[in-house]
């Protein structure tokens, strides 16, 4: 009895197309400006802990409320006693408040980039339409904005005080508007240092210890040698020391040239002169720590 066997099939039909569901997308398409935009959306909602964990929220929220609850007592002490102005000028208010601004931006500079460090998500952020410039400036502009909330938020319930006690409308307007311009550049100052210092460890501790002491001891180290010039009476050297630390820079742009008065020793701001270098090295340290962000996402990325 024959027995049949079964012909190999050609090569050829050893091939299969399988549909396995893949369609095109056919979508909008929203490109590079979309993603920068959800990114820094993104980031800032995190520097306030919206959308996280309630234990992320309690720390950003905490110091909100710290900073505003002064202001409002400040507030309520002029209504109740009719007075003629405010305890404290628009502009001296954060200086008089450095120490919450200080220790906000070392919690969220390191929750905005260390995590992205030690998890190692950049490079998946760079295999998309966005660039290490849109990553850097999105960050940036992220905790500058959530930063100008923090210092703006006290400034906006003094003003709506000084109105409610009917003060002066163009004194506290102008005043509040020279307040509004310091604690701008106070926020992308200490934004960028912030960033820059907590993007060079992925450990969000080691971020928050550098940051907390290079504004500390710079403002520590520079008070204390003002001082000793006050006391020695070379006060020419008061205004130049003051260049070494973030919340003197400040303190002295805003003395120069917003009509502060100056927290240095002795209320010894700088010159006219003297403010133009503040504004130049402030602006240059903002300058340097964008740019020093951007050499550092470009290894990063790699």
């Amino acid at each position: 009895m024959a027995v049949e066997h079964p012909v190999a099939a050609p090569p050829g039909d050893k091939t299969r197309i399988h549909n396995i569901g893949y369609r095109n997308y056919d979508g909008p398409r929203l490109g590079r400006s979309y993603a920068t935009r959800s990114l820094y959306s993104q980031s800032l909602r995190g520097s306030y802990g919206l959308g996280r964990s309630v234990k992320s929220k309690v720390l950003p929220m905490l110091l909100f409320v710290v900073m505003c609850v002064p202001a409002a007592i400040m507030v309520a002490v002029a209504v109740a006693t009719k007075a003629n102005d405010l305890p404290v000028d628009y502009s001296r208010y954060a200086i008089i408040m450095q120490a919450v601004i200080s220790l906000y931006v070392a919690s969220q500079a390191p929750q905005s980039v260390s995590r992205d460090l030690r998890f190692k998500t950049v490079p998946l952020y760079f295999s998309r339409p966005i660039e290490t410039a849109d990553y850097v400036r999105a960050k940036y502009a992220a905790l500058a904005s959530a930063m100008f909330i923090l210092t703006a938020a006290p400034l906006v319930v003094l003003y709506v005080g000084a109105l409610l006690a009917k003060l002066d409308f163009a004194d506290q307007t102008k005043g509040f508007a020279q307040g509004l311009v310091s604690v701008a550049l106070l926020s992308l100052l200490f934004a960028g240092i912030g960033l820059v210092i907590a993007s060079v460890t992925p450990r969000r501790g080691f971020g928050i210890a550098a940051v907390i002491a290079v504004l500390t001891i710079s403002y520590g180290a520079v008070s204390t040698l003002q001082a000793i010039a006050d006391a020695q009476a070379t006060t020419d050297a008061i205004a130049w020391i003051g260049l070494f630390s973030p919340i003197t820079l400040i303190d002295g742009v805003q003395s120069a040239f917003l009509g502060a008065s100056s927290a240095s020793p002795g209320g010894i701001g700088p010159s006219n002169g003297e403010g133009v270098v503040y504004v130049l090295v402030t602006l240059g340290l903002i300058a340097a720590s964008y740019g020093l962000l951007m050499r550092r996402y470009r290894k990063v990325g790699l």
